[in-house]
């Protein structure tokens, strides 16, 4: 018997309208020439005020910023902390990825809430808890309290790529495993890692990125340390020469832009080898 029900074929995908591309380029401009300012200042001859367009351009202040002590010591700092807070991250949103994975128990969606509050919070929020915690404990503000700090949002950004991870990982091949005979690290050596490694990749570089860049939290908790961000914030209010914080600016975009891309790439590759 003849089946009266024919599958019609699917029709093809309509463009988007002009109105949306229209508010999708407007919001992406909205996003991006203030960056593009930033860099345009970088080169400009003028030494005092911002002037659009610049009078003339120039690449002396690249020279000038690289030749001040000030500028590197504040990127050392910096590179410091965002490497340490994203290795504390990596160890911390990895076992606690680990354990709310798949386990149901009493109070689960309570401690994951408790994870990722700290990031859903305002900055100025995280800074006082933590400024107020480091008082009544007397602890000294200094390079550790800084990267304490950093690190209770970067474990958020690890904890979300990993436990994401986590969910799509068949528990078969962990039970495979066992089954053949390997231990519980061979089994994490051998066939978690690798199917975790992209995910902590990708949520590495993305708390470094936003570790290297932060001044809220860092305001709150350092002491006489002075971050990059706290020195461009410093050099904004009383400035000596402005086209080089603006050039400071350029290189802080470059270094956050690469990490970032990374991690989108990995996570999009991720992504589409899933659906294949």
């Amino acid at each position: 018997m003849r089946s009266d029900l024919t599958m019609k074929p699917s029709s093809p995908t309509r463009g988007a309208s002009l109105g949306l591309k229209v508010a999708t380029w407007a919001g992406i401009l909205f996003l991006h020439i203030p960056l593009a300012l930033i860099i345009l200042y970088a080169f400009s001859s003028e030494d005092k005020s911002y002037v659009f367009p610049p009078p003339g351009l120039t690449t002396q202040w690249f020279g000038v910023a690289l030749e001040r002590q000030d500028v590197w010591d504040a990127m050392r700092l910096s590179f410091q902390i965002a490497l340490l807070a994203t290795g504390i991250a990596i160890v911390l949103g990895t076992l606690a990825a680990g354990a709310l994975a798949r386990t149901q128990f009493f109070g689960r969606e309570a401690i994951n809430l408790l994870l990722i509050l700290p990031i859903a919070m305002p900055g100025v929020i995280t800074g006082i808890s933590l400024r107020s915690a480091y008082h009544a404990m007397d602890i000294p503000f200094s390079f550790w309290t800084i990267v304490i700090g950093h690190a209770t949002f970067c474990v958020v950004v690890v904890y979300n790529n990993a436990v994401a991870r986590l969910r799509r990982i068949s528990p078969s091949l962990l039970e495979a495993s066992m089954d053949l005979g390997a231990n519980m690290f061979q089994t994490f050596r051998y066939v978690l890692l690798p199917q975790l490694g992209s995910a902590l990749l990708a949520g590495g570089l993305l708390a470094f990125a936003l570790s290297f860049d932060e001044v809220i939290v860092t305001t709150f908790t350092a002491g006489q340390q002075t971050t990059l961000p706290i020195w461009m914030l410093q050099e904004l209010i009383r400035p000596r020469q402005r086209p080089v914080t603006n050039v400071v600016a350029v290189i802080m975009i470059a270094l956050t832009f690469v990490p970032i891309v990374a991690a989108y790439w990995l996570t999009r590759s991720d992504e589409d080898s899933q659906r294949r």
